[in-house]
């Protein structure tokens, strides 16, 4: 199955062409500043995705391990990327319909935010 998505603007598109891993809902500290909420994804192996537009993406090191993909256009967070590995994570809310994953666990749950519960009975690290 081919999975396609794009940004808000629809400047940046991709397509995979692979299987995502199980996605994770991350609610760390920079996931949350970064997403105004918590951050939902899946892993792609960087081979099977193909993008279009890349000119309009651009990349916010974080720090010196990763770095995070978003529409330069009109700022959709798209893509969280280790540097140095060979898989890229999507973010779950910029696919185009149905991606037939299901959340696996919810990582960092120590810094989640006071507002909010996770009561879905998932998983859940602290860090």
């Amino acid at each position: 199955m081919m999975l396609r998505g794009s940004c808000l603007c629809g400047q940046v598109h991709f397509k995979v062409n692979g299987a995502l891993s199980s996605p994770t809902a991350c609610h760390c500290i920079q996931c949350r500043k970064q997403s105004g909420h918590y951050f939902a994804s899946a892993n792609v192996n960087k081979s099977d995705l193909e993008l279009t537009g890349a000119e309009h993406l651009s990349w916010y090191h974080a720090s010196e391990k990763v770095r995070r993909g978003f529409c330069s256009k009109c700022g959709s967070w798209m893509f969280w990327e280790p540097i140095h590995r060979d898989w890229t994570s999507i973010s779950l809310g910029v696919f185009d319909g149905a991606t037939s994953v299901k959340l696996e666990q919810h990582i960092f749950v120590a810094n989640k935010g006071d507002y909010y519960e996770i009561a879905d009975g998932l998983p859940q690290k602290a860090q």
